[in-house]
């Protein structure tokens, strides 16, 4: 079992080898998280808000939709990966900044933001409740976190977890834990967020939106 620290380091390793390819169309399994930008945007238009951050931003691909569907409002993109940083910072989006920085100790103020995103990288994260719980503290009472990850069965979830995610670890990746329904109920309770909605989707998508 690889230490937190080993995990974060596969992950920097990864994603800083990724950046350049991220969005293009030459980008490999990393192009599957087209699909949760949708469903993410969906349920942004259900909020007013002024401040949003996309935690695990990558390349910043959903901040630079929304640039362009919420042009007036601001952004910050929170990533541990330098490069995709770095990348990010080269579209130059408006009202937009973007910090390298970790998911489970974010370098933000407490009740900073009416939503926090976060698509397809919350499965790289070694202290999952860490990260639950610095969403609670950087959001402002009533804001949203709207969250996209991997789930599925008992059955599923032990193949993904130990056959699965142990091949991606041995070939460079940093995926730590699909998480169950059951696993992200907790979570919510302990770091004190409300659930509005939480399911199992197609394609073993797990779908949260929480309340502070």
């Amino acid at each position: 079992m690889k230490t937190a620290k080993e995990y974060k380091k596969l992950s920097i390793k990864e994603f800083n080898k990724a950046a350049q390819k991220y969005e293009s169309n030459n980008s490999g399994i990393y192009g599957m998280c087209k699909e949760d930008y949708p469903p993410i945007l969906d349920e942004i238009k259900k909020q007013d808000f002024e401040t949003l951050l996309d935690a695990g931003c990558a390349t910043g691909p959903m901040l630079s939709l929304l640039t362009i569907e919420y042009p007036d409002k601001n952004y910050i993109g929170l990533d541990l990966s330098p490069e995709m940083i770095k990348t990010a910072k080269k579209k130059n989006l408006k009202n937009t900044t973007f910090i390298e920085g970790d998911c489970e100790n974010m370098p933000l103020e407490d009740n900073t933001f009416d939503i926090v995103i976060n698509s397809q990288s919350f499965h790289h994260y070694p202290n999952p409740l860490s990260f639950f719980k610095e969403v609670y503290r950087v959001l402002k009472p009533g804001g949203k976190l709207i969250l996209r990850d991997n789930t599925g069965s008992k059955i599923a979830l032990f193949f993904m977890n130990n056959i699965v995610m142990k091949l991606a670890n041995l070939t460079g990746h940093g995926d730590v834990k699909a998480s169950s329904i059951q696993e992200i109920q907790n979570y919510c309770r302990q770091s004190g967020l409300k659930i509005q909605r939480l399911e199992q989707q197609k394609k073993f998508r797990l779908h949260l939106v929480a309340t502070k």
